[in-house]
């Protein structure tokens, strides 16, 4: 028996069921990459981020997950380049699906209890979603917010219900606007970490500032 259609679980209507040692024999998740593209480009180089939001409170199933970050890699990788994005699927697929399996071969109407003892068996896992929360994010240069955009809207098409493609005003993945990312470097006040950056505090140990400063300097 195949797998039941991702209509029959869109909506979140128990509580989450997470995979546990109550919860055994669940299956492998079709999404296993989360970050794709340049993933190690640093924070200057990617200053555009563009997000994909969810407009419902609804369950998405991995393989929509896999579907979508397909879908967006290839379209980038086609018409800007596979070094000119970071792509990041910020959900995770934990809620645990189950199906109370029925027979459908000759002579089963004997043999199945119908909805006796009809707790399931884990056959899915699916990411539960609010509105307003991000599902892709996107970060690239100023030049390629287009095909971006155009990615992230090809990937809505995997997803049941509604999705907006969104430009963010922050710079690249950090929690900083693009002017106040500016001016903080600008001043020195942010070190690049990856594709975030720590905020230097000018509260401290004194050595730790000297040793900053040393290193601003060099």
């Amino acid at each position: 028996m195949g797998r039941r259609p991702a209509r029959c679980y869109r909506y979140c209507k128990n509580k989450p069921y997470p995979k546990s040692r109550y919860c055994r024999g669940v299956p492998d998740p079709k999404i296993r990459i989360f970050d794709l593209g340049r993933k190690k480009a640093g924070v200057d180089e990617f200053p555009c981020t563009v997000h994909l939001i969810s407009d419902e409170h609804e369950q998405i199933s991995s393989e929509a997950l896999e579907a979508a970050r397909i879908t967006a890699n290839k379209y980038i990788v086609k018409m800007a380049g596979k070094d000119s994005f970071h792509m990041r699927v910020r959900v995770h697929p934990f809620h645990v699906t189950r199906m109370n399996k029925m027979l459908s071969c000759a002579g089963a109407d004997r043999l199945q209890q119908g909805m006796r003892g009809a707790f399931g068996k884990p056959q899915g896992l699916v990411a539960r979603v609010s509105i307003g929360q991000v599902l892709l994010s996107v970060r690239t240069k100023d030049s390629n917010k287009a095909v971006v955009t155009e990615a992230l809207r090809r990937a809505k098409y995997k997803f049941p219900g509604r999705q907006k493609v969104l430009l963010s005003n922050k710079w690249g993945f950090t929690k900083l606007s693009r002017e106040d990312y500016v001016a903080a470097r600008q001043a020195g006040m942010l070190q690049p970490d990856g594709c975030y950056v720590k905020y230097l505090a000018e509260k401290g140990p004194l050595q730790a500032f000297f040793d900053r400063q040393e290193r601003l300097a060099a």
